[in-house]
């Protein structure tokens, strides 16, 4: 019998997951469907439970939703704990397993797609809202030097003591970056919706430095800045389509080539 996924937001009919699950199941050969479901912003519960009394095995969860998965799993990876958020949910005998794989992806975009090491890197990290926090484990599993950096910067320093035992991290303000220098920038803010421009330091690309936006679909003023300064430029497509990957592996224990289903998505 099929087994049953889906996404589940508020807002959802923009989504490309139910596309990209779509892709990996005509690759791998898996017998699955994926759906996308919009809940109600007060019903996400509700929703979880009809979901999993009817059988589904698992859902991604995506805004604004991922605290209350958190709140909701029985048992809860290292990456979702370190996230305090939850994109992936599996459903088991034994209860609500919950993970975050956008770290995942976002590592595995930059380091396999991008084909850049991450090891004794020097990366900033913009933003320390609930997006900063889903990356800076994988982040640091992969060897970066973070430093953290927000509008306020005691929210900066906050993310900064929270992952202190796990790697090299510090956090400050904007005004506060100097003269320093990062190999690799990462704009984990929302400024992008907005196109509201972050004040950086014309300085601030080491030389061959990438700029990532994990924002996807349109030229935000961090990119357009990034460009014009000489580093190398990419948006979140990727990060996208390898965290997805990535819930596909906790679900079916298989891993896709996400290559050919990038191109594909990047072609149209």
């Amino acid at each position: 019998m099929t087994d049953k996924y889906a996404v589940i937001g508020h807002p959802i009919s923009h989504s490309k997951s139910p596309r990209i699950h779509r892709m990996f199941k005509e690759q791998t050969g898996e017998d699955i469907s994926y759906e996308a479901i919009e809940a109600p912003l007060d019903g996400f519960i509700a929703t979880i439970e009809r979901l999993h009394s009817e059988g589904y095995k698992g859902c991604n969860v995506t805004v604004p939703f991922k605290f209350e998965a958190f709140k909701f799993a029985t048992e809860l990876s290292e990456r979702a704990q370190s996230a305090q958020a939850v994109n992936t949910l599996r459903f088991d005998a034994s209860g609500i397993f919950g993970d975050n794989t956008d770290g995942a992806g976002l590592v595995a975009d930059i380091e396999h797609n991008l084909g850049i090491s991450l090891r004794n890197k020097r990366v900033l990290l913009m933003g320390a809202g609930g997006a900063a926090y889903g990356v800076v484990l994988p982040l640091l599993h992969a060897g970066a030097h973070i430093a953290v950096a927000n509008r306020t910067a005691g929210k900066a320093r906050q993310l900064a003591v929270a992952f202190a035992g796990s790697g090299n991290v510090t956090g400050c303000g904007y005004d506060e970056l100097g003269e320093q220098q990062f190999d690799a920038i990462i704009n984990a803010t929302s400024a992008g919706l907005s196109d509201s421009k972050i004040e950086l330091p014309e300085t601030i690309f080491a030389p061959g430095a990438l700029a990532y936006d994990m924002m996807y679909g349109r030229e935000t003023p961090f990119m357009a800045f990034a460009r014009a300064h000489g580093a190398r430029v990419a948006d979140g497509l990727g990060m996208l389509v390898e965290q997805a990957a990535e819930a596909f592996f906790i679900w079916r224990g298989v891993r896709p080539d996400t290559s050919p289903v990038l191109e594909k998505l990047r072609a149209a």
